[in-house]
């Protein structure tokens, strides 16, 4: 008899689990996107199984997906662009490029990113450089980062970083002097707050007044800087933490994570030197289109959040969105980013 009674309660759990399924909502396709502030087949490696992870995590919370699509984008805009017109679901924008498309509500901040603390945080771009001052991860967890303004190992770029060891300033006519590699207009580690140290220190120039620049993705700007076809380039933080074993690497080999050598023998602590750092940067959003109401609802949006927040809790999610630099992810609201609607603003 008690063995009956065991089975009917396993039957009943059974038959109640497989009801509770029978009840989820039915999504045939999911569309998620990252802007490629990183090589984009660095990112499509390293996210390869979060498909599985997201639909397991939605099934739990109401939602059978049968497709979850993870793509790269070709620019920050086209990101940005692609979720207006409702043709990507969610989103990994910086927080410049929500600003931009989050004007109109064409998108919708759900969650910030959270990353590790950096050992540096020093407004003196001296205090960033060489070995000695080698920039590491901490354990705190920041919503905000810097974008560095870099020299780099050119005959100009080399002079501009003695001076700033020496504790001595820049002029505009030494930085308007140099080629520049900066990222697309609405990056706002590449391009939005680069110019805005320039307009505070410089009497309102900005990265549009200089006279040689060339946008490129950080994986390019850090090798074009390595071969010393560029003189400064613009970029996150600990941006040399990411390219610090390629920059030492034969230039026919690459890295664990398919980053290509480029062939520089002193450390890029030593070599690639900061010569600016801007404010903080409040951290990179997930988003969702607005543009279509299956996605656009507070009980899709409450899922998604509690689905992403869940894996990245996960030891496998921590290992795949640190290809992101995100350790967690906390709830946002739009609001958290009128700072850098106020940034663009100043850009424009």
């Amino acid at each position: 008899m008690k063995k009956l009674v065991s089975l009917l309660l396993a039957l009943a759990m059974v038959l109640s689990c497989a009801a509770a399924l029978a009840d989820n909502v039915k999504m045939d396709k999911l569309t998620f996107q990252f802007v490629p502030s990183k090589d984009a087949d660095v990112i499509i490696t390293g996210t390869k199984n979060l498909p599985d992870l997201i639909k397991a995590e939605m099934a739990n919370l109401g939602y059978d997906i049968g497709e979850v699509e993870i793509s790269v984008g070709t620019s920050y805009e086209a990101t940005g662009e692609a979720m207006s017109a409702g043709t990507i679901d969610v989103g990994w924008l910086p927080g410049g490029t929500y600003a931009i498309y989050s004007q109109n509500k064409e998108v919708d901040v759900i969650l910030t990113a959270t990353r590790a603390g950096l050992s540096n945080d020093s407004e003196n771009p001296a205090d960033w450089n060489g070995d000695a001052n080698k920039t590491l991860p901490t354990e705190n967890q920041v919503t905000f980062y810097r974008s560095l303004i870099y020299a780099a190992p050119t005959e100009k770029g080399k002079a501009l970083a003695a001076k700033v060891n020496a504790g001595e300033a820049l002029t505009w006519d030494e930085l308007n002097d140099c080629t520049w590699a900066v990222g697309n207009t609405s990056s706002s580690a590449g391009y939005i707050y680069p110019t805005m140290w320039l307009m505070e220190h410089y009497d309102g120039k900005k990265i549009s007044d200089l006279s040689s620049v060339i946008t490129l993705g950080y994986a390019d700007a850090f090798a074009q800087a390595a071969s010393e076809q560029v003189d400064i380039i613009c970029c996150y933080a600990d941006g040399r933490r990411d390219y610090e074993i390629p920059w030492n690497l034969p230039t026919d080999q690459a890295d664990a994570t398919g980053k290509q050598g480029m062939g520089r023998e002193d450390t890029i602590w030593n070599e690639l030197n900061v010569i600016g750092v801007t404010p903080g940067i409040y951290n990179d959003t997930v988003a969702v289109t607005t543009a279509k109401p299956e996605i656009y609802n507070p009980e899709f949006i409450s899922a998604l959040q509690t689905a992403l927040i869940n894996i990245i809790n996960t030891d496998e999610g921590k290992e795949i969105f640190s290809v992101y630099s995100h350790a967690g992810y906390a709830i946002a609201k739009d609001s958290d980013y009128d700072g850098a609607r106020q940034a663009l603003t100043v850009v424009k």
